[in-house]
Parts: C-alpha cells; structure tokens; sequence
C-alpha cells in the first residue's frame, strides 16, 4: 500500500491508497482543496473542522446533484469485487466515486472534535 502526503488548506495529511492511486488521490486533494478556497471566498468563521465538514458536504451535494445516490454507488462496487472482469464506464465512475466517499469519511473520522 502507497502513502501520499496531501496539503489541504494548509495541513498536511498522510493518506494510504491503493499502489498506483497516487496521483489520483493528490487529483482528489486538489479537488477538496479548490471547494475549500471556494468557502473562503464567502467569508465568515473558518475553523478547519468547518471548512472540512462544508467541503464535504458541497461535494456530496454535487454527487446528488448528479442523481446518483451512495448506497446505489456502494452496491455496484460490491458487485464488481477485487477480480471482476472491465466495467462500464457509468459502473467504473460509480467505483471511484464509491472509494472517494470511503477515503472522505476516512479523513472525516481521523480529524479531532472539538
């Protein structure tokens, strides 16, 4: 398993991924961090738990908006397994949109309560 150290909003976050999923994950970090500059531009409070929490919901919002749900999107991965044959592309975007939503809430349940 690879680790990839990602910077959002100024911290720095040690991640473990899938080995050849690098660059895939720094894309995902950049993607957090553009919501997270995004909020910032509004202003208001800014602590690191709130700009994390808004950022994921703005992108599960985005994910909604696309009509498809997480359960659905857990299902299909499920179904393909580790050693399933290529997919199509809606069910291949639905694995990688599936494994975002895991390593989100991985990095959710990692950040300290206050």
């Amino acid at each position: 398993m690879a680790q990839v150290t990602v910077k959002i909003n100024g911290y720095a976050y040690t991640v473990g991924c899938e080995n050849g999923q690098e660059q895939h994950l720094l894309d995902m970090a950049r993607e957090v961090e553009n919501r997270i500059d995004s909020i910032k531009a509004l202003g208001g409070p800014t602590g690191e738990g709130r700009l994390l929490v808004l950022a994921a919901l703005l992108m599960a919002d985005e994910l909604h908006d696309t009509g498809i749900e997480l359960a659905t999107l857990r299902s299909l991965a499920a179904e393909q397994g580790p050693s399933a044959e290529p997919v199509k592309p809606d069910v291949k975007q639905a694995k990688r949109l599936s494994r975002l939503a895991r390593k989100a809430e991985d990095i959710a349940a990692s950040i300290e309560q206050p």
